[in-house]
């Protein structure tokens, strides 16, 4: 089993970033975690990022894993072009934000990618990626 984790523009520079929002952990620890989670529960986890979105689209087109756990970033608040990747893809996929994008500002309430994935993890900083792990590992069985 491979669940492939996208992170999108910005989220390298964890660490950097307002720590209210997204605490204080950088982004290689994040990719340290869902690395390990992977070993820990004998899941090949390929971790992601890219500030391009054609980059993400080009490799959510590879269609080379079983699951799929992503933070699109801002993309997630106006991207048509990724949120019609992700309704191509025919694996469990769950979109994760570490801040709650729901106690933000207003253009970040609506995520456009939403709708196109089996659920939204949102405001549990680095366990929405772990719970969204576990979501997909269990649908993929």
């Amino acid at each position: 089993m491979k669940i492939l984790v996208v992170n999108g523009p910005n989220l390298n520079m964890l660490g950097k970033r307002p720590s209210e929002y997204y605490g204080s952990r950088s982004y290689s620890e994040l990719v340290d975690l869902l690395e390990n989670w992977g070993s820990e529960n004998g899941v090949s986890v390929e971790v992601f990022q890219a500030n391009i979105e054609g980059e993400i689209i080009d490799r959510l087109h590879k269609m080379d894993f079983d699951g799929l756990v992503i933070n699109p970033g801002a993309f997630a608040h106006y991207s048509i072009a990724l949120r019609d990747a992700l309704e191509i893809l025919n694996v469990p996929k769950v979109e994760v934000h570490i801040s709650n994008i729901h106690a933000r500002e207003d253009f970040r309430t609506r995520s456009v990618t939403a709708a196109v994935c089996d659920g939204v993890i949102s405001g549990l900083g680095f366990d929405s990626y772990l719970l969204g792990l576990e979501y997909v590992k269990k649908r993929v069985g």
